[in-house]
């Protein structure tokens, strides 16, 4: 087939005629000249119409297939539009770059300015040989020889991890609830986290737990018989005056006493409580392949012992009975139990957290006076908000569907007591709930609690679920939400004594927090055992500010006194720290940007088998 030009003739070459167009054009016009010339004289008018071409130079034209246009026209064309192009991209770019910076003056909610604070307590309790980046200028290496004098232990190398509060006591009970919290509140909000430029921080804070709790078992090993549940001891009972962790008043970094390690081997409370916590931990660190599979190694580990060796791990009087006291340890098996399902995708896990004589034993079915309190040592709130997160947006069905049920349900009621028109708990004059009935120490309650609010909001605005009910009234997410920022602005300063209840926080806060390290100067003076009882006991400010301490509280009048030898008010502690920082990244930015719904069901397989193929078609 020949192409054809616009007018309907062919564009082929006639291989015969060996002229070209230009040639045959240049032998006609000659022909004309010479045949005109022969005979009258020419006008101008004809000269020009003949002779004019002859003095221009050759036009060149392109073809656009269907078109013919000029060369030159054609360059200018193309030229303008790119040029139009390039303009229109170049002001396109400023504009949003002047939008950009406009906005990054915009400045940032109480509750992220908070969270800068609140994290960098962390760095303030670190034990062991500190990184370069710790960033606390007043902290140095500390408890170096943790694990390597007590000669009965076979744990040789305890160095690392977090002390506790104001002490230099590792509590691995508390400890690891505050590790299974950061990783919780990373998994769900790790986007906002990155908006606060936070990401990196909360990642080596919780590396920094996860690391030392390693390191507290064999962790290579399958199977154990031990763990080491404390370093360092705290009794003081009976006027006791041997030097430890609560006799003497020093700078972690001037520790010169023995700090024995108290290992349990029937303590399912705590191993279910590590095994939570590495498999959150193996969640958050999962793009790192061979660390999440050593921290899932390690959670197995842990939760078959928990299993196999029953028992509380503070029982018999025992030192951390003093401080930490289990009450039980079936809410450990569910929690520890949905942790690990998220983190293995292994339903036998789900099976156990689902069974109902464990959910029973855990307190599920029966109310009493601290039920729907979120802490350290229950844990059955937590699982229960997390095994709704796997109804809302799985729907496993048969077996699980009527323990997961009753799980949303209890978190539903939970939810509902949060809300000042019921009274399952009372409020202070001040706005201040009082999730453990007006004992001391109220804030690491309330910002546990903050924090499930928040979360289930976001799990039912993720769910495009409006809200939920109380009995035969219907109660809007934004009302669970707000619920949370009242409490949290409380501890932020909104309330009575205009106080922030954060070290470092705003202008007005506790200058005599109950912490070793920040009410001893750092002069390079040793001070012995009894030398620091002055900077304990005096009424000057701490020299050194433990930045983003939340201390114990007020108490239930919204009275508080910023003493540092009353630890029921000023002392900050492990636990309540991961609570707060947990609220705040849930509360800050922008509510749009919600939860992360997969990254938790990494390790989940579908929960449905893949229906077969439809059979090949019949043939006879």
């Amino acid at each position: 087939m020949y192409g054809r030009d616009p007018w309907g003739g062919p564009l082929e070459i006639n291989a015969t005629d060996s002229a070209t167009d230009d040639d045959r054009s240049h032998n006609l016009q000659d022909l004309d000249r010479a045949a005109l010339s022969s005979s009258r004289p020419l006008d101008e008018t004809q000269q020009s119409w003949l002779l004019g071409p002859t003095e221009q130079k050759k036009k060149k034209y392109v073809d656009l297939g269907c078109i013919i246009v000029s060369r030159k026209i054609f360059v200018w064309t193309v030229g303008t539009l790119l040029f139009s192009a390039f303009f229109a991209g170049f002001i396109t770019l400023i504009v949003k770059a002047v939008h950009r910076h406009h906005h990054s003056h915009h400045p940032p909610d109480n509750y992220t300015l908070a969270l800068h604070k609140a994290l960098m307590f962390f760095n303030g309790q670190r034990s062991g040989k500190l990184p370069k980046h710790n960033n606390v200028s007043w902290r140095g290496n500390s408890a170096l020889q943790d694990g390597k004098s007590d000669s009965s232990s076979w744990m040789k190398d305890l160095v690392g991890g977090y002390y506790d509060a104001g002490d230099a006591i590792k509590f691995n009970f508390p400890a690891s609830f505050a590790m299974t919290m950061l990783s919780w509140s990373v998994i769900e909000y790790s986007a906002k986290y990155e908006a606060a430029g936070e990401l990196n921080h909360i990642k080596d804070i919780i590396k920094w737990g996860t690391d030392y709790l390693l390191k507290t078992f064999n962790n290579s090993a399958d199977s154990i018989d031990s763990i080491a549940a404390q370093v360092g001891v705290g009794d003081t009972s009976g006027g006791s005056t041997t030097p430890n962790d609560h006799y003497c008043w020093m700078r972690p970094e001037d520790i010169d006493y023995p700090r024995p390690v108290y290992e349990c081997h029937s303590c399912s409370d705590l191993a279910a409580e590590m095994a939570a916590a590495l498999a959150a931990a193996s969640i958050v660190f999962k793009d790192n392949k061979a660390y999440s599979k050593k921290l899932v190694h390690g959670a197995k580990t842990l939760f078959k012992f928990s299993r196999d060796q029953r028992g509380r791990y503070s029982a018999g009087g025992s030192d951390p009975a003093l401080f930490y006291n289990s009450t039980n340890y079936y809410d450990e098996f569910v929690w520890g139990g949905a942790w690990l399902y998220y983190a293995t995708g292994n339903t036998s896990y789900l099976q156990l957290a689902t069974t109902p004589g464990i959910a029973k034993h855990a307190g599920a079915f029966w109310g009493g006076p601290d039920y729907g309190v979120f802490s350290w040592d229950n844990k059955l709130a937590g699982a229960q908000v997390l095994l709704s997160r796997l109804r809302l947006f799985l729907s496993p069905g048969y077996p699980y569907e009527e323990m997961l049920r009753t799980f949303h349900n209890q978190t539903s009621i939970i939810m509902c007591s949060y809300l000042p028109v019921f009274t399952s708990f009372n409020r202070t004059k001040g706005g201040l709930i009082q999730l453990n009935h007006g004992r001391p120490q109220p804030l690491q309650y309330v910002v546990n609690a903050a924090f499930l609010a928040t979360l289930f909001s976001d799990y039912l605005d993720a769910a495009d679920t409006p809200g939920w009910y109380c009995g035969p009234n219907f109660y809007s997410t934004d009302v669970l939400r707000g619920f949370a920022k009242t409490q949290i602005d409380y501890i932020l300063g909104k309330n009575p004594r205009k106080m922030s209840y954060i070290v470092g926080f705003g202008n007005n806060y506790p200058k005599h927090v109950h912490h070793r390290g920040a009410s001893i100067p750092n002069n390079k003076i040793k001070y012995n055992c009894k030398g620091g009882w002055k900077w304990r006991d005096t009424s000057k400010p701490n020299p050194n500010t433990i930045v983003g301490a939340m201390v114990a509280g007020p108490d239930k009048h919204d009275g508080f006194h910023d003493v540092r030898t009353n630890y029921n008010y000023t002392e900050p502690t492990l636990a309540g720290n991961a609570g707060l920082v947990a609220a705040l990244v849930a509360l800050s930015g922008d509510k749009s940007s919600g939860i992360d719904k997969n990254t938790i069901f990494s390790a989940v397989p579908p929960m449905f088998p893949t229906p077969p193929p439809p059979p090949a078609p019949w043939k006879p």
